[in-house]
C-alpha cells in the first residue's frame, strides 16, 4: 500500500474542505454517535487539538478550556476561522496552520491534547503522538475518538480490502490501530473503549 505524504494529505483536504462537515455528519451518526462530544468532554485547561479540520469540535469545548487548534489543509483552517467567529470564539481558540508531526510550540505546555479522526489520516502517526507526548505536562491526557480495525474478522476484512482506495483518494487508513503508537511513545493508557463492531475506538492516554 503506498505511503502517504503531507502533500498529500494537504491536496486531499483542500479538495474535500467544503463537504467534509456533511460528509463526517453522517459517517458519525451511523458509525461513531458520541465519539466527537465524549472527546472534547475530557479536555481540561489549555488544550492542544491536533488536525483541528473545520473546527467542528470547537463549539463543543466548555468555557474554562482554552484551545490551540493546527491544522495542516489552508482551506479546512480558513472554514475552522469562520466558525470561530461566527461562534464568538476568539478569545478561548487560537488556530494555527501546521504540522501536527512537528509541533511549533514548547514541551509542557498543555493539559490536554486532542485528536478526533485524525490518527488515520496523519503519514507519520508515531511522529505526531510523540509531539502529544512532548507538549503534555506529566499527568496530562491524550484524548482520542478514532476507527481502527474492526473486531469482527469479516468486517475486517472487508475493510483491509478497501483500505488502499481510501489511502489513495481520502488519505485514510482504515485499519490503522492508535493503540501501539500511544504505548511506544511513553503513555500509559486509562481507557480504551470499542463499539461498532470494535470500529469505533475511545482512548484515554495520560503522560506518566
Amino acid at each position: 500500500m503506498r505511503a502517504t505524504t503531507d502533500a498529500d494529505v494537504r491536496r486531499v483536504f483542500d479538495r474535500m474542505a467544503d463537504r467534509y462537515d456533511s460528509q463526517m455528519q453522517v459517517w458519525e451518526r451511523r458509525l461513531f454517535p458520541g465519539s466527537r462530544e465524549w472527546a472534547v468532554g475530557q479536555a481540561r485547561g489549555h488544550t492542544v487539538e491536533i488536525a483541528v479540520g473545520t473546527g467542528l469540535n470547537l463549539p463543543l469545548y466548555g468555557a474554562d478550556v482554552t484551545v490551540v487548534g493546527v491544522e495542516l489543509s489552508e482551506r479546512m483552517l480558513e472554514l475552522a476561522r469562520r466558525r470561530v467567529v461566527r461562534g464568538g470564539l476568539g478569545g478561548r481558540v487560537e488556530l494555527w496552520q501546521g504540522d501536527v508531526q512537528r509541533l511549533q510550540m514548547g514541551d509542557g505546555v498543555a493539559d490536554t491534547v486532542v485528536s478526533t479522526f485524525t490518527m488515520c489520516t496523519i503519514p507519520d502517526p508515531g511522529a505526531a503522538v510523540r509531539e502529544a507526548f512532548r507538549v503534555l505536562k506529566p499527568g496530562g491526557r491524550f484524548v482520542l475518538a478514532e476507527h481502527g480495525p474492526s473486531s469482527n474478522p469479516v468486517i475486517r476484512a472487508g475493510m483491509r480490502l478497501v483500505e488502499p482506495l481510501f489511502v489513495r483518494f481520502e488519505a485514510d487508513h482504515l485499519t490503522r490501530d492508535p493503540r501501539p503508537y500511544l504505548e511506544e511513545a511513553g503513555f500509559r493508557i486509562e481507557s480504551v473503549s470499542r463499539m461498532t463492531r470494535g470500529i469505533s475506538f475511545r482512548v484515554l492516554a495520560v503522560r506518566p
